[in-house]
């Protein structure tokens, strides 16, 4: 079993939160700036995001990021300049070994929640592991993803550093998904690691957007976060760029960085009422 942990802790609301890819590092900076500074008012603190590779883009000519190399580079810069912990995807399990002697936590991207050597590789690293839930699980089936990225750490004779679950909402037909707010109460109970949110591929629909890229109802970010940390969702994951309109990827489900405090300051009071 995972041990609890100071970058997932289960009694404080904490935050993961950067843009969708990496950028140049002045946008990168940017947006790591901010939320250092917003980390103050977080208080389970916040961990800076953002993807060297997408490698799930609807199209083949769909911008990617800087790739695995000049990616670590570029997130080890952050960390220097700022302290944040660093969260990037692993897509293969070649990746895990590399991101980890950079990043702070490998996530497992949704699609990829069911890949056993993906899985196992991340866990025998020893660092913090998040894995998405995919889009077409039911919450307890979860589990499985959990006690791969368990056996990893075990056979490899390390100690997990921490392991989260992150629910991302389910399809809802073509091009849509829903968040059924019952699953962070049975996450939480199937898999015995703290629950994240995923406020913003929440409101993604893939391939509603010009070109066949993604589209996303922004408008529902904040009622869907407020929503689930009521509903016991123990962190929060919110992509954000100062001008997502700009981004290479997802801008129209990400929140614009100036509206990021008062939404997270608002999850907060909400975690605080709800947990006394």
């Amino acid at each position: 079993m995972a041990v609890s942990s100071s970058l997932f802790p289960s009694d404080k609301l904490f935050l993961i939160a950067g843009p969708c890819q990496l950028e140049d590092d002045a946008l990168n900076l940017r947006v790591a700036e901010a939320l250092a500074r917003l980390a103050e008012h977080v208080p389970g603190g916040v961990i800076f995001k953002a993807s060297f590779d997408k490698a799930n883009r609807s199209n083949v000519d769909g911008v990617r990021g800087p790739g695995l190399e000049a990616g670590l580079a570029a997130l080890d810069r952050v960390r220097a300049a700022t302290g944040l912990p660093i969260l990037t995807d692993v897509h293969e399990a070649s990746q895990c070994a590399v991101a980890a002697q950079v990043v702070d936590v490998l996530q497992i991207p949704a699609f990829l929640c069911r890949q056993t050597d993906l899985l196992l590789a991340a866990g025998a690293t020893g660092k913090a592991v998040n894995v998405k839930k995919g889009q077409w699980m039911h919450p307890e089936g979860m589990t499985g993803a959990v006690r791969k990225v368990e056996a990893g750490a075990a056979l490899a004779g390390r100690e997990l550093g921490a392991l989260a679950v992150t629910e991302r909402g389910t399809f809802f037909g073509y091009g849509d998904l829903v968040v059924d707010m019952r699953a962070f109460a049975r996450m939480r109970a199937a898999c015995s690691v703290p629950v994240i949110f995923d406020a913003t591929h929440s409101v993604q629909q893939p391939g509603k957007g010009q070109g066949g890229a993604s589209g996303g109802a922004r408008e529902f970010i904040p009622p869907l976060t407020y929503a689930a940390v009521a509903a016991g969702a123990q962190g929060l994951f919110l992509e954000t760029h100062p001008h997502p309109e700009a981004a290479p990827s997802d801008g129209p489900n990400m929140i614009p960085l100036a509206e990021l405090p008062a939404l997270v300051q608002r999850a907060v009071d909400i975690w605080d009422r709800t947990t006394r």
